[in-house]
């Protein structure tokens, strides 16, 4: 789920709370955590010692040799665990942990979005990429699109921002290339968790009442909510933390996937359901779209930053955008700049302006437009965008370079024993998804396509059949010839700014893979040109937004630099990884997670 997004929908109070909460703390409070209340803050209060790592390290990454896995809930790791196990391969694993999120974490993903995936063949000793977006509405026009518009972008909600979900033929693939398992034993963990229940844990249940809060509003666009709320209100106003949630008809659905593979979605009772679903609420998604799908095994792009290989997805995702900014950032001496100091966090907040100027003026469907994706990520072009960042301010004014001619998200890895690993993310977009359920089906449509741009000549102009800009990105690293890093942070717009921070806290400040995460964080918001994702009123310069963990000195440094601070928002992403290392001739994997989901990493 893109967060920021979400809070940004919300009612000015909502937002302004945990502002008023923070600036309370500055006083000692209640000495204890009250009942009902979703935070407990004490900003005189800190975490405890701990006598080895990191002081700010929330804990320590999870060690194994044959295994690993990370996700943003404990069951779902559990259950790609106990798939590794069975001798399944970290994509047999990685599919059967998605597919329990989504009954897990609703929030952040399910069967009605898109799914990107990078991954470490071991045969191959290489990086492959799979690209499982959908495109629009072949009976959507343009003209209808604009229709829909408000303010000049398409709306948050409704039928109007729904996409072919392509996640079910992303598993579909990647299963057929290194799948062990038998399909349908993939879906028994989600079957029997969507059947039986499952506790609710804090921050999922926290989003999933605030989503019904806006499905509830009138006026909101959405064709039909009935079958949202009956699906996820539990008879009022969503769960509360640890009630447990059950969802027969997502159970009933992945056993019709399992049985019938992903035809079943794109050919058989699954798709008739949508196509009768979107012409009884008048939307526009129809069997043919369906049936049409088909995602695409893509050549990921890299760049050298320091001796590490990072890698990217291009296609119509943001990938390159953490190419971008770690070309420029290696025009400077980050060591000596610092870690956590304003010079270091300045550097790269300007990197990502310049970074995002591009990506708001070329990123899109290259199905659709030439997009001149090597000069982007060039060394050549990061030099000269470099020599526009003077250390001592903010540049006022970035614009996009000159071409040569010519939210939410939940992100998981895993690896197995072999030395595959797997790295994946999947999204329904901003919030819970585009507030449409199929009848009886259990799961929510997607709304991706509100990313699409409306103006004439834009590469990322509506167009029926056409895939949306999409922000979800997996990260992977390599060193030499052998993988290092699966690696991702969630959210929307922060998703290349925190793959930046962690392969600079990592490469050049020698952060271990748990405090990489753990690092207190930045998210600069706003450009000159948008993808339709920024809050309106910001500052000309944008808005740079730190975590409560950034030194003072530090906060003092960068607005000396002209920077305008913004409060902490929640909105700075969620982190998983799985290092790959190896001791002597033996394999070890360390597992990551942090504090700012509900999962857990573990390793065997």
């Amino acid at each position: 789920m893109d967060r920021r997004l979400f809070l940004a929908s919300l009612p000015a109070a909502a937002v302004a709370a945990p502002s008023i909460a923070r600036a309370a703390a500055a006083q000692p409070s209640s000495p204890r955590w009250r009942e009902g209340e979703d935070r407990f803050e004490r900003g005189d209060v800190h975490a405890g010692d701990r006598p080895i790592g990191a002081s700010f390290a929330s804990r320590t990454a999870a060690y194994g040799m044959s295994g690993a896995a990370g996700t943003a809930h404990p069951l779902a790791t559990q259950a790609g665990i106990a798939i590794l196990r069975k001798g399944g391969s970290a994509v047999d694993a990685a599919i059967a942990i998605n597919a329990c999120l989504g009954f897990l974490e609703p929030t952040s993903c399910g069967i009605g979005g898109d799914c990107y995936a990078m991954l470490w063949d071991p045969k191959a000793k290489a990086v492959m990429g799979l690209a499982g977006s959908g495109a629009s509405p072949r009976a959507l026009s343009l003209e209808t699109a604009r229709a829909r518009a408000v303010n000049g972008a398409l709306p948050p909600l409704g039928a109007v921002t729904v996409s072919v979900p392509g996640t079910v033929d992303a598993w579909a693939q990647m299963h057929q290339r290194y799948g062990r398992l038998k399909w349908a034993e993939l879906f028994e963990p989600a079957i029997d968790l969507a059947t039986n229940g499952a506790p609710v844990p804090d921050i999922i249940a926290y989003y999933i009442r605030r989503a019904l809060v806006n499905f509830r509003k009138p006026g909101n666009g959405i064709e039909e909510t009935d079958n949202a709320l009956r699906t996820w209100s539990m008879g009022g106003n969503g769960p509360q933390t640890g009630s447990i949630f059950r969802n027969p008809d997502l159970a009933r659905t992945y056993r019709m996937i399992a049985d019938g593979g992903r035809d079943a979605f794109y050919k058989g009772d699954i798709a008739k359901t949508i196509d009768a679903y979107f012409r009884r609420i008048g939307g526009w998604l129809r069997a043919e779209d369906l049936a049409a799908h088909k995602g695409e095994w893509i050549t990921p792009h890299k760049t050298d930053y320091r001796g590490v290989g990072v890698h990217a997805l291009g296609a119509n995702t943001q990938g390159i955008a953490t190419l971008q900014m770690l070309n420029i950032l290696e025009n400077f001496d980050m060591d000596g700049a610092g870690f956590q100091s304003a010079l270091s966090i300045h550097l790269q907040a300007e990197a990502k302006r310049l970074a995002y100027e591009d990506r708001a003026r070329y990123y899109a469907d290259p199905n659709f437009s030439k997009i001149p994706i090597e000069w982007l990520i060039s060394k050549d072009y990061a030099a000269q965008r470099a020599r526009l960042i003077r250390p001592d301010r903010i540049n006022p004014d970035v614009r996009p370079g000159q071409a040569p001619s010519r939210g939410d998200t939940t992100y998981f890895t895993c690896a197995d024993k072999d030395g595959m690993m797997v790295s994946m993310i999947q999204s329904n977009f901003r919030g819970m998804g585009s507030g449409l359920v199929a009848d009886g089906l259990g799961f929510m449509f997607q709304d991706r396509g509100q990313l699409f741009s409306l103006k004439d000549g834009h590469p990322n102009i509506y167009a029926p059949g056409k895939r949306p800009f999409q922000t979800i990105i997996p990260g992977f690293a390599t060193r030499g010839d052998a993988p290092w890093m699966s690696f991702g942070v969630m959210g929307g717009d922060m998703q290349p700014q925190g793959q930046t921070q962690i392969i600079v806290n990592r490469r050049d400040y020698g952060l271990d893979v748990q405090a990489a995460g753990d690092s207190p964080r930045w998210h600069h918001e706003g450009s000159s040109q948008s993808m339709g994702e920024d809050s309106p009123g910001l500052p000309a310069t944008g808005l740079l937004r730190l975590e409560n963990g950034v030194p003072a000195a530090t906060r003092d440094g960068l607005r000396s630099r002209g920077w305008t601070l913004g409060e902490s928002d929640a909105a700075f992403g969620r982190y998983q990884a799985v290092e790959h290392r190896m001791d002597g001739q033996e394999r070890v994997y360390a597992a990551a997670s942090e504090m700012r989901a509900d999962g857990c990493a573990l390793a065997y």
